[in-house]
């Protein structure tokens, strides 16, 4: 069974209370839920995580290299700062997802950039919750 982190930056967190016109009423947990139900579908083991802390979210990123086959990553905030982040990805030889709720690209400019986009296999943005289950049926197909 292949193993997904699912990695989550800072503010995700309070989803379902913050700006919910931008990124929905669905809270984390109804999105680990969802994707919990969808992993068992396509048998991965998955471990959902969050932190609002760029060094917690860099060790997570560090520990993943042997414990797991990819990584589902929505940095939020951190995607468009963080070149720390983006060195630790550089270190994984899985394929690594990026996902938004809501598409930064349409947004203010300073989230048109994105760190993580040039590491990523792919970026789906603009799909609210179910982009994290888009990520999961991408990784069942480039895990084959």
């Amino acid at each position: 069974m292949k193993k997904i982190l699912i990695l989550n930056g800072p503010n995700l967190n309070m989803l379902g209370k913050r700006e919910p016109e931008i990124y929905g009423t669905h809270t984390l947990k109804d999105i680990e839920i969802l994707c919990h139900n969808k992993s068992r579908e396509l048998n991965f083991e998955i471990d959902f995580k969050q932190s609002n802390h760029e060094g917690q979210i860099i060790d997570l990123i560090q520990m993943s290299m042997d414990k797991y086959d990819a990584l589902i990553i929505n940095a939020a905030a951190f995607t468009h700062t963080s070149i720390a982040i983006h060195d630790a990805l550089k270190l994984l030889d899985f394929p690594i997802i990026e996902v938004h709720l809501s598409n930064p690209k349409k947004r203010e400019e300073f989230r048109h950039f994105s760190y993580i986009e040039s590491i990523a296999e792919t970026v789906i943005s603009g799909e609210g919750a179910n982009g994290y289950l888009l990520a999961l049926e991408k990784l069942q197909k480039l895990l084959q």
